[in-house]
């Protein structure tokens, strides 16, 4: 196992840590909020190490971005859970993610690899940002964040149109 793998299991371990420190202490000294922060930087890190050691695998490829969803769905049901946001944006974070990951199943089969897109990047940063806003301990940030949640929703609608959109073809509506 390389490098940029190990270090996405370093995220997935960090989930459980990430959990158990939101609900024992909440947002209490921010521990969950820098655990949620740690966690959210190793993508970059195994990103960045996955890219330019050339240790890009099928295992990465596969696990990586399913951790990502874990870690970020974690946060988004604890803040449900706490009444911080409500579920029915979540609702819609979820399903999106649920489309847009079968949509680029059903792409790879076809042997067509849908690469992000500015919206879908737009997407993942307003949530990540609007997730450590909600989890620190600091009101003026939770307000804030609200507002980023929001605009994290909005954006994950216009990314799921947009990869759909732009991939039309992969749907094959005539064959149906």
């Amino acid at each position: 196992m390389n490098i940029a793998n190990k270090v996405t299991l370093v995220r997935l371990a960090l989930i459980p840590v990430f959990l158990v420190s939101f609900y024992i202490l909440g947002r209490d000294m921010n521990i969950a909020a820098a655990i949620f922060i740690l966690a959210s930087l190793t993508d970059a890190i195994d990103g960045h190490l996955a890219r330019s050691r050339n240790l890009i695998t099928n295992f990465g490829k596969f696990v990586d971005p399913l951790v990502d969803k874990v870690l970020t769905m974690s946060a988004f049901l604890v803040l449900i859970e706490d009444k911080t946001i409500g579920a029915w944006p979540v609702i819609i974070i979820v399903s999106r993610e649920l489309i847009i990951t079968g949509f680029r199943t059903l792409a790879a089969d076809s042997g067509k690899t849908i690469a992000a897109s500015i919206w879908g990047k737009a997407k993942t940063i307003s949530q990540m940002v609007s997730l450590v806003m909600l989890l620190v301990d600091i009101k003026v940030l939770n307000t804030l964040g609200i507002y980023v949640f929001y605009l994290a929703v909005i954006l994950t609608i216009v990314s799921g149109f947009d990869y759909l959109y732009k991939n039309k073809e992969v749907l094959d509506l005539d064959n149906i």
